[in-house]
């Protein structure tokens, strides 16, 4: 029963951890595509590529890096992994709740960022303003998404490993957990040795020899 809630818990971290990662390559997908937009740009070739590209796929990637870890954590079940992965997930928590805190108490939240010359920063907020009930919910979307792989993390981290699984070897070590195999004989060792039918033909020889002087 432990083995089926094990694999059910696995089976839905990799999943939810699979919706982080979608909006990690869209975040990486709209940024590469401002980046284009910019080089188009004849200020880009004076100026430095903006703050906004950057910060955008610097998201995207971090995402992809928490989907990754996420997956290995949830496909070993190691307790180490698991910890790591929800460790980056709580930071992820953080840096999101700051930024909310700084728009919605902060009136003069614009003047914390720098300017951004593409423009794109400003087609982003007004974006947002029109269609801000559809990006409230994909912003609560995304927030369950990294509660629900907390919990199971925690959940996953809770069960424990798998039964450790052991595979032939050429190791002369025996686990403790394998009771089959506790009256396991090891393979004999070899001791390579001049052949005996030297001695013998030695021994033959005397014998004839004494013979042959009588």
């Amino acid at each position: 029963m432990a083995r089926l809630a094990r694999s059910c818990i696995q089976s839905l971290l990799k999943l939810v951890n699979s919706g982080l990662g979608m909006v990690g390559i869209a975040m990486i997908v709209y940024s590469l595509w401002m980046l284009r937009v910019w080089l188009r740009h004849p200020e880009s070739a004076e100026a430095s590529i903006p703050w906004f590209i950057y910060t955008i796929l610097g998201l995207g990637v971090a995402l992809c890096v928490i989907t990754c870890s996420g997956h290995i954590a949830a496909e070993t079940a190691n307790g180490c992994c698991l910890f790591i992965y929800m460790v980056f997930v709580f930071l992820l928590f953080l840096l999101e709740a700051a930024v909310t805190a700084d728009v919605f108490l902060n009136h003069d939240w614009q003047e914390d960022f720098p300017d951004d010359p593409t423009g794109n920063f400003d087609q982003l907020k007004e974006f947002i303003k029109d269609n801000f009930d559809i990006c409230k919910w994909i912003g609560l979307g995304v927030v369950a998404l990294q509660g629900i792989s907390m919990l199971l993390a925690m959940i996953l981290k809770a069960l424990g490993p798998h039964p450790e699984r052991y595979y032939e070897s050429d190791d002369d070590y025996l686990p403790d957990r394998v009771p089959l195999l506790k009256n396991y004989v090891p393979p004999q060792s070899y001791v390579v040795s001049d052949p005996a039918y030297g001695v013998k033909s030695d021994a033959w020889n005397i014998r004839i020899n004494s013979k042959a002087s009588r």
